[in-house]
């Protein structure tokens, strides 16, 4: 039977948890997760978890957050005045926005704090800085 390997499709059902076992995603309700090992489509320890794996195949891996969403990083914590969000929105902790760049790309930030006048954006990956478990269900290699 074939190991995934580098360069491979593959289709995975997952479920992630936290530390305290919080879920915080799964694949069960839905279609397999597809992604090609090798091509950074997945967080790495994901990738490198399924590596190795023959279809049927099932384990459970905890995964640092080094080799998930990385670190949480102060530096993308930024203050930015009320007047700069449009005045359609109604701005809400944890409430998810798009915010454009210098560049003229988009961030993606979360609502982290609202003050007098001010909101705290928080543009760190929201599973950043955590460690995750993943219960791993190779179903294909393709």
């Amino acid at each position: 039977m074939p190991q995934a390997k580098p360069g491979d499709s593959v289709k995975v059902h997952y479920k992630g948890r936290f530390e305290d076992g919080t879920i915080f995603d799964s694949s069960l309700e839905r279609e397999p997760l597809e992604f090609t090992i090798g091509q950074s489509m997945v967080i790495p320890g994901f990738e490198k978890a399924v590596t190795g794996m023959n279809p049927g195949d099932s384990k459970t891996v905890s995964i640092p957050a080094e080799e998930a969403y990385g670190q949480f990083n102060e530096e993308l914590l930024i203050e930015v005045d009320n007047t700069q969000v449009p005045p359609h929105i109604t701005p809400e902790e944890g409430m998810m926005l798009e915010v454009r760049l210098d560049n003229g790309g988009v961030a993606h930030v979360t609502v982290r704090e609202i003050k007098e006048g001010s909101l705290v954006l928080d543009g760190n990956h929201p599973l950043a800085g955590r460690d995750l478990t993943f219960e791993l269900e190779l179903i294909e290699i393709f």
